[in-house]
C-alpha cells in the first residue's frame, strides 16, 4: 500500500496540551503539513476537523492517532469509523500507543484480523465499563436512601469534556485550576467532582 500519511490529533480543551501527540506523529514520520490538529470533545465523530480530514483521505493513505481515545470516545462509532475506512475506502490505520491497531498492507491477514479482535476487545470493555458505572452508582444512592440521606439540590452538571479533563487530572496533566476555567467552575468545585469520578471508576493513588 502507498499513499500519503495523515495525523490526527485531538485534546478536547484549550486546557490540554497536544506536544506529546505532535512529538509521535513527527516521529513516526508523518509530514507536518499532514497533522491535523483539533480541539474538540471525542464524545462523537462530527467534528469539523476530522470530517475534513476523512474527506482528504483515499485508497491507499494511512490514518495515524497516538490512541484510540484521540480518535474518539464511542466505541461504538469507533467500529463503525474503522469498518468504513479500512474496509469500506482501504485506508490503513495506526494506533501509536498499541501496536496490534495497525491495518497497513505489510502486515499479514493475520495481522489483520488481530486489530478488528482487539478493537472488538476494547468496545466490549469500555461498553462493560459504563453499565458497571452505572450499576455501582445507583446502588450507592439505593444504600444511602435506606440510610436516610436526603440528596440536596440538583448538582450542576458537567460539560460533556468533563471526564477527559478529570482523567487529565488526575494523571497529572492539568491543575484543577485551569480544569475549573475550562468549566467554568471552581477549583474546589471540580476537584470535588473528579475524585467522585475517580472512585467511581476505581482509580486510587
Amino acid at each position: 500500500m502507498s499513499g500519503q500519511t495523515y495525523g490526527y490529533v485531538r485534546v478536547s480543551t484549550k486546557a490540554q496540551k497536544e506536544d506529546r501527540q505532535l512529538i509521535a506523529m513527527r516521529e513516526f514520520g508523518v509530514p507536518e503539513e499532514h497533522i491535523i490538529v483539533e480541539k474538540q470533545s471525542g464524545k462523537d465523530f462530527e467534528r469539523p476537523a476530522y470530517l475534513r480530514l476523512t474527506r482528504l483521505l483515499e485508497c491507499g493513505d494511512i490514518l495515524v492517532v497516538k490512541s484510540i481515545d484521540r480518535l474518539g470516545r464511542n466505541y461504538e462509532e469507533i467500529l463503525e469509523q474503522w469498518a468504513d475506512l479500512t474496509k469500506g475506502r482501504g485506508i490503513a490505520i495506526v494506533v501509536l500507543d498499541m501496536p496490534l491497531l495497525d491495518t497497513r498492507a505489510d502486515r499479514d491477514l493475520t495481522g489483520v484480523l488481530v486489530a478488528d479482535i482487539v478493537l472488538q476487545l476494547l468496545s466490549y470493555v469500555a461498553q462493560t465499563e459504563r453499565e458497571f458505572i452505572r450499576q455501582r452508582q445507583a446502588e450507592g444512592i439505593a444504600a444511602a436512601k435506606e440510610r436516610g440521606v436526603r440528596f440536596g439540590r440538583r448538582r450542576i452538571p458537567m460539560p460533556e469534556f468533563f471526564e477527559e479533563l478529570a482523567e487529565d487530572w488526575w494523571h497529572g496533566r492539568v491543575t484543577a485550576v485551569r480544569a475549573g476555567e475550562e468549566l467554568g467552575i471552581s477549583r474546589t468545585t471540580f476537584k470535588h467532582r473528579a475524585e467522585e469520578w475517580a472512585a467511581a471508576k476505581g482509580l486510587s493513588k
